[in-house]
């Protein structure tokens, strides 16, 4: 097993504040992050076919890991959207690669955000589980300016064990998530 800053924090220092802090009776209650999801709409796919080759390129370079390609599940018309038609890519990252792409991603690409103020703390789905979305690939450093096509946003779910938004809230933070403060 490689050594991971972040994991190391977690297992050493998070967990074991996490188990004071909300009082579990067992490790095993403590909140932790079991995988991370990446994904890019890729809706001009329909009209360009490279897109796809140039999206899958800056999600593995980025990931380090291999897209799976996604597919319309029904076609919608309006859309000029038909079933079986590639609109989407995305990367399941767990284990290493998960704590490797959390660390690049709270300290590098985050703060190299243009404008950044932090990210929304109210992002949560009500089990603990937080979706980012990014505006472009740019803010990592694995991707080279001069080789892309076009600039694209993607959305970064992290999946967590905890059972609330506020222990999901906890974890993150503690993990170095750059929320904002919020007025309230």
């Amino acid at each position: 097993m490689a050594f991971t800053p972040l994991l190391e924090q977690y297992k050493n220092e998070i967990q074991p504040a996490l188990i004071k802090e909300f009082e579990y009776n067992s490790v095993m209650q403590a909140p932790r992050i079991t995988k991370v999801v990446v994904n890019i709409g890729l809706g001009e796919a329909l009209d360009n076919a490279k897109a796809i080759q140039f999206a899958m390129n800056d999600l593995m370079a980025i990931t380090g890991q291999q897209p799976v390609v996604t597919k319309a599940k029904k076609s919608i018309a309006t859309f000029k959207l038909r079933e079986g038609r590639s609109i989407g890519m995305k990367v399941t990252l767990r284990n290493e690669r998960m704590w490797a792409f959390l660390t690049r991603l709270i300290h590098v690409a985050l703060p190299r955000t243009r404008d950044f103020q932090g990210i929304s703390p109210d992002s949560f789905d009500g089990r603990g589980n937080y979706t980012l979305g990014l505006r472009e690939q740019l803010i990592f450093p694995e991707i080279n300016y001069d080789n892309i096509d076009k600039i694209r946003g993607m959305e970064v779910t992290i999946v967590t064990t905890a059972q609330t938004d506020e222990e999901g809230r906890r974890l993150l933070s503690m993990l170095g998530m750059p929320f904002w403060q919020s007025e309230g």
